[in-house]
Parts: C-alpha cells; sequence; structure tokens
C-alpha cells in the first residue's frame, strides 16, 4: 500500500472521508540506498537517493525560480544550487535515515557530496552518510536501517533493492510495516487530539510522530 493508499486506509479506519486531519503525508520520495563497506568488512557510509514525487517537484522548481521555460532541464548552475538547496539541512534535521545495530543507534555524518538534477519531471537528489563509528553487521546481529520522516509529513518508499558495495557474503531485505496497525495507531492518536478540543491547524502543528510506524526498514547480515 502506497501514497494515496496509505490515507485512504487511515480515512477509513476513522470513518471519515479523507478530511485534513488525515492528509499526511504531502511529499512522496522514492529512495534507494547503496550500502559500502570498507577493507575491513565494516559498512562505512550509505549511498542515498531520494526521486521526489512530480507535484512536489514542480512547485519546488517554481519556486527556486528554476527552468523557467519548463524544458525539464536545468543548467549547470541550476543543479549547483539544487545541491545546495538539498545539502543545507537545518539544525535537527536528521536526514531521515536511521541505522541502529546490536540495539544501539548508529551516529550519521551530515549530508557529503551532494548532486542533484531534475529527471522526467522528479527532483533527484543523491548523497552520502558516512557512519561514525564504523560496524560489521553478523548473521544474528544485523544493521537496521529505516528511511523515513518521523512527522510523517514526508512518506519514502524504498523503491529499488538495496545495493550491496564492498563485500559478497551480505544480505539487505526490505521489511514492509504493517500498514493496518500503524493506521490504527495513528487514528488512536487523532482520535484523542480531536477529544481533547483540536482544530485542523493543531493537528497540523502538532502531528503525532508516527513515521517509523509507517517506515520500511532495510535488515542487513552478512557472513554464513
Amino acid at each position: 500500500m502506497k501514497r494515496a493508499g496509505i490515507t485512504a486506509a487511515l480515512a477509513a479506519t476513522l470513518g471519515l472521508a479523507a478530511p485534513a486531519v488525515v492528509a499526511h503525508p504531502h511529499v512522496f520520495i522514492d529512495a534507494g540506498l547503496e550500502l559500502v563497506f570498507d577493507e575491513a568488512g565494516a559498512l562505512a557510509a550509505v549511498q542515498v537517493v531520494w526521486v521526489y514525487d512530480e507535484f512536489y517537484s514542480l512547485m519546488a522548481i517554481a519556486d527556486y525560480g528554476m527552468d523557467p521555460a519548463f524544458s525539464g532541464r536545468l543548467t549547470e548552475d541550476e543543479r549547483a544550487e539544487l545541491a545546495e538547496i538539498y545539502s543545507g539541512w537545518v539544525e535537527g534535521f536528521e536526514g531521515d535515515l536511521f541505522i541502529r545495530h546490536d540495539g544501539r543507534p548508529v551516529v550519521l555524518s551530515g549530508p557529503l557530496d551532494t548532486v542533484a538534477d531534475l529527471a522526467e519531471g522528479r527532483i533527484v537528489v543523491a548523497h552520502r552518510r558516512a557512519l561514525e563509528p564504523r560496524v560489521i553487521p553478523g548473521a544474528e546481529t544485523p544493521v537496521i536501517l529505516s528511511v523515513h520522516d518521523p512527522s510523517y509529513y514526508t512518506a519514502y518508499t524504498i523503491a529499488v533493492a538495496p545495493l550491496i558495495r564492498g563485500r559478497t557474503d551480505c544480505r539487505a531485505e526490505v521489511i514492509l510495516p504493517d500498514f493496518a496497525w500503524a493506521s490504527e495507531q495513528l487514528a488512536a492518536a487523532l482520535s484523542e487530539m480531536l477529544a481533547e478540543g483540536a482544530d485542523d491547524f493543531d493537528i497540523e502543528a502538532d502531528f503525532p510522530a508516527i513515521g517509523a510506524d509507517f517506515a520500511e526498514e532495510v535488515h542487513l547480515t552478512c557472513g554464513p
């Protein structure tokens, strides 16, 4: 279940016709991950690709004043400017990539070597995140990667199987969330807010942090 289907399922759970209070998510991104190992066999970095949905891309490119002729192509200067925009993360933004190993969160660098372009009407952004420190996945101790926006303003889909570079004995399995359960959790949280007198503006401003419940995960294991 993707994109509008998530909102429709939630609306059905609430018994509502998709009002503003269930309008999340607003932005949809197809994500790609490349898992990069070093010579010691440790996971050193994750190469991340975001491909934004067509509507967001159209609005963003217009807001940035790029491609005024609607050619679908950006100049070299516009691509550089776009990369700068999408690498200038505000304080507190964690890049919507979360990694755990052996029950503990793994610290990641900010975006490195960011590039951006417009392809087939969609903004494409790629960057690298370095692990600090690096970790070694095992057969019983997987590295778990979750691509999600905690606020659920943006919905991510892992669009292609993750790539693995630097080792040949690793597997990356994409685990889908339980959308029905996640929708129930969100419906309960929204119902509680409505019962406390929240209006659409209040809910939009303080939307429940349920992005992780709707997130796809990658379970990375290595070894025999």
